[in-house]
């Protein structure tokens, strides 16, 4: 059975990139390849528990087992010895894939408190796009009473997008919630601006 998602990007959203473009080929409107879900644990005290522990909610976010990232090279500065595992990270494709674009565009980070979008700067010049999650707690399947550690966490969305605009319009179409589009859609008084929505949520 087709994912939701993936069935509303096949019957909407190409058919509104080929109207934009001008894409001739459907084969030329631009995909989600895969999407990489990477954390580094490296500057933690207890390295080996936090591995553990990043690794266990990874999976419990993503629907699947997180692979351990190991320091390319030893930095005596930071402890570092070279093949040390430093991190965690998940690739998924396919219909998982699209089941966890699904639940973070519509559910994890409409959560984040004082929200205002994600920014519009980080495409890398290759279509592929990379957003921080300072921590797990966004995403529902997430225990709040659970969480032994706050565990913040880079998602690279790598798409077949050739240009930073054709990867920001395939995204903005499948509903992320862009900063610069939000405040064309609301207006913020000045005062806002302030420290609020610094403090984390109890």
């Amino acid at each position: 059975m087709e994912n939701e998602f993936y069935k509303d990007y096949k019957g909407r959203v190409m058919p509104a990139l080929q109207q934009q473009h001008g894409y001739k080929n459907v084969h030329q409107v631009p995909k989600v390849e895969k999407v990489v879900i990477n954390t580094s644990v490296g500057s933690q005290a207890d390295v080996k528990q936090a591995l553990d522990d990043a690794k266990t909610e990874l999976a419990l976010i993503t629907g699947q087992r997180a692979a351990e990232t190991r320091a390319k090279k030893s930095i005596s500065n930071f402890k570092l010895r070279k093949d040390q595992a430093i991190g965690a990270k998940v690739t998924l494709r396919g219909e998982r894939m699209y089941e966890f674009l699904e639940r973070l565009i519509k559910a994890a980070l409409p959560r984040i408190r004082d929200f205002r979008g994600v920014s519009p700067r980080g495409f890398d010049g290759h279509g592929n796009y990379t957003l921080g999650v300072s921590d797990q707690s966004i995403f529902p399947e997430v225990e709040l009473d659970k969480i032994k550690r706050n565990i913040g966490f880079d998602v690279t969305i790598v798409t077949t997008a050739r240009t930073n605009a054709e990867a920001k319009s395939l995204l903005s179409e499948m509903g992320m919630p862009f900063s610069d589009r939000a405040k064309k859609l609301a207006t913020a008084s000045p005062s806002e601006g302030g420290p609020a929505g610094q403090a984390q949520a109890g």
